[in-house]
């Protein structure tokens, strides 16, 4: 079953790409006391996350910080390389934190995983949204197709947040 409002977030450990070389960024970490603005793309660098989803979030990250959100950061089933390449390459470096779930771990635990094999993506996150309030779970919208983005940009945590 996947995860809903008012669940807490598994734990799970993100690589993330520092100055320092690939480090763990574990769940818990990230969220905690914190409220987190967490969206999922399928896939760095793929059409649709490129040219709509990540830029609407660069967009509006100002908004959300107004409206109290500590953090904004994209979850993808790529490794720490690539996620930092794309937040070079799209300006969301040092705006956007880019997580690795390079394994699918942490979208299987939430029950976001889909499975790209057609594609030759292999198994990758659904797109989704969520507001996260020290671990757990505000607000969540979740994408019926991945090549859209309907309900999983930041307007839906902006309507969440008042």
């Amino acid at each position: 079953m996947p995860i809903a409002v008012g669940d807490r977030l598994p734990d799970a450990v993100f690589k993330i790409k520092t100055a320092r070389g690939i480090e763990d960024l574990p769940v818990r970490d990230l969220c905690a006391g914190r409220r987190v603005v967490l969206f999922a793309v399928p896939g760095a660098f793929t059409p649709t996350c490129q040219e709509r989803h990540l830029p609407a979030f660069l967009e509006r990250l100002d908004e959300l910080r107004a409206k109290g959100v500590d953090e904004v950061a994209c979850v993808a089933v790529n490794d720490p390389f690539v996620l930092d390449a794309w937040a070079k390459a799209t300006g969301a470096e040092g705006r956007i934190r880019m997580l690795s779930d390079g394994n699918g771990t942490f979208v299987r635990a939430l029950g976001l995983e889909f499975d790209g094999s057609a594609l030759g993506l292999g198994v990758r996150s659904r797109r989704w949204v969520m507001l996260v309030e020290d671990g757990v779970v505000k607000a969540l919208a979740v994408e019926e197709n991945p090549g859209e983005v309907t309900v999983s940009g930041p307007e839906t945590v902006l309507r969440a947040l008042g």
